[in-house]
């Protein structure tokens, strides 16, 4: 089977040859329906050919403005079929987001809910066409915009769409993100770039077509790359886990249990959520056999709590930004000890290359912390930059602080847009929220630099928990200028879409109620009193 649907030229050539020999199998469940593998190739052949009869020329940007589902995905793969670039927009998004990557990438078609539509009208964005993925006939627009209502995908061919002058150095999409500056960006990711992660993040969970593989991340997110490609490029199925379902640790359990889910990728937020919520102890997960969590630091005493609850479990820490894909991954072969302050972010993966200098560009000693560097098949072709890029270099510099161990395994310390400094001295915000995670009382820590303090809001699990408790905990493991002066304690973090801590929102209302910088003492203006 697995030679059935390997093909290292393009994503978009995944699905036809488990359609050819399996056509009944299901590719997609979703909450109500399923979507086999047949209907899924002709679904996307009739994207594809509606796309090419509305004038869609290689290389032309197309959006995918949907809930996760079997329909979005089949319009990715109906853009990719038509030689165009999909862009997966966030539903979630405010309409001047959606205006701004609109104009950057020049989006002139966009597959549409009809609900979303009104956020690009709010938004005084033109695009020509809208392709309405849903029933009914679509709603009037403005004169110079054609709505295409869902009967036009559904009369177009299903045949297969013939693209002979095609390359793997094709962009196959972008994804747009903020970064450290908070403008969108748009990565340009390679259908080779993409098949270098599907690769060897499906031969890594040793995908087969029996494995039931959960999607929990929006496809915005680059982690949705392993629940889409790698899943279909094994012929096993994607099983959507909708919004409402990822916010409720027990809800996620039992969507788990009863869809037998076998391989999981997401943030750790996701998984402690399931932990908190006390179902995985309760219900256990006896399926998942594969783990794979990614885009944050997983607290120790968590992830320990988490592989005692899945003992039958693979579990593996993936690592890279959104330019590069996964380019290390740590697999944790055993319960980190009660001594242990964090796992390696491991080896390089996928073909890549790292290597990790100073400032001067100069390879570091074993041992000594440096910025990571990558090459290889994973790091993106560059930025989009309102259509003239801005290719990436190579080998491309991260911003992430790491050290080689003596094991030659990787160790994470921070970001270079985490390092601040306070009262002179340089501090990485890492270190110090790792620090405030070990606190038994303490789930969650965002620590930054106000007005050349250094403060922290934190989400404890025991309201009781001080202040004056939380810094004696930081006197033992941080020197003093570490310590933060202002600590606030919070009920909940608001997080992104993509389910990580929005550090933006947490600051900017730190510092709008909070009015001036903290003194050295913790001031009850910014902090909650024991």
């Amino acid at each position: 089977m697995r030679d059935l649907v390997r093909d290292p030229m393009r994503i978009d050539r995944l699905v036809a040859p488990v359609a050819a020999h399996a056509p009944e199998r299901i590719a997609v469940q979703g909450t109500r329906e399923a979507m086999t593998y047949g209907e899924l190739d002709r679904l996307g052949n009739r994207f594809a050919h509606l796309f090419l009869s509305l004038g869609v020329r290689p290389g032309d940007r197309v959006g995918v403005h949907l809930p996760r589902s079997g329909i979005a995905i089949a319009a990715m793969l109906g853009a990719s079929r038509a030689q165009a670039v999909y862009v997966p927009l966030d539903p979630s998004s405010p309409p001047s987001r959606m205006k701004t990557i609109a104009a950057d990438c020049g989006l002139l078609h966009v597959v549409i809910a009809p609900a979303l539509l009104a956020n690009w009208a709010a938004a005084g964005v033109t695009v020509p066409h809208f392709i309405v993925a849903g029933d009914g006939d679509p709603p009037t627009l403005s004169s110079d915009v054609e709505a295409h209502p869902w009967n036009e995908v559904q009369a177009a061919s299903g045949a297969a769409v013939e693209n002979p002058r095609t390359s793997p150095d094709d962009l196959a999409y972008l994804l747009y993100t903020s970064g450290s500056t908070g403008v969108p960006k748009g990565v340009m990711i390679s259908h080779r770039n993409a098949l270098a992660f599907v690769e060897w993040a499906a031969e890594t969970a040793r995908l087969v077509e029996q494995d039931r593989v959960a999607s929990v991340a929006p496809f915005h997110f680059d982690l949705s790359v392993f629940d889409i490609w790698a899943t279909l490029s094994r012929g096993a199925t994607t099983v959507i886990v909708d919004e409402a379902t990822v916010l409720s640790g027990r809800r996620m359990v039992e969507r788990i249990v009863e869809q037998r889910i076998t391989v999981w990728y997401s943030v750790p937020s996701a998984l402690i959520l399931m932990l908190e919520s006390g179902a995985l102890a309760e219900q256990g997960a006896p399926s998942l056999r594969v783990v794979f969590f990614a885009g944050e630091v997983f607290p120790i005493r968590h992830l320990r709590r988490l592989m005692t609850a899945l003992p039958l479990a693979r579990f593996f820490n993936l690592f890279g930004p959104t330019e590069t894909n996964v380019c290390l991954a740590h697999k944790v072969r055993e319960i980190p000890g009660e001594d242990a302050v964090a796992i390696p972010i491991g080896r390089a993966t996928c073909g890549d290359v790292i290597s990790i200098v100073d400032e001067s560009g100069a390879i570091v000693p074993d041992g000594s912390v440096g910025e990571l560097l990558v090459d290889g098949p994973t790091v993106m072709l560059g930025y989009w930059n309102a259509g003239n890029p801005v290719l990436a270099a190579h080998p491309y510099p991260t911003g992430d602080f790491v050290e080689r161990g003596p094991d030659g395994e990787i160790l994470y310390h921070g970001r270079r847009d985490h390092m601040v400094k306070v009262r002179g001295f340089r501090v990485e915000l890492g270190e110090v929220e790792t620090a405030l995670a070990l606190h038994p009382g303490i789930l969650e820590a965002v620590a930054f630099a106000h007005e050349g303090q250094l403060v922290a809001v934190v989400r404890a699990s025991d309201p009781g928990l001080s202040i004056l408790a939380i810094r004696r905990h930081c006197a033992t493991r941080l020197p003093p200028y570490m310590i933060p002066t202002g600590i606030r304690l919070v009920a909940e973090l608001p997080r992104t879409t993509s389910g990580k801590v929005d550090r933006v929102r947490i600051k900017n209302t730190f510092t709008t109620d909070s009015g001036t910088a903290p003194a050295a003492a913790v001031p009850e203006s910014i902090s909650r009193s024991a």
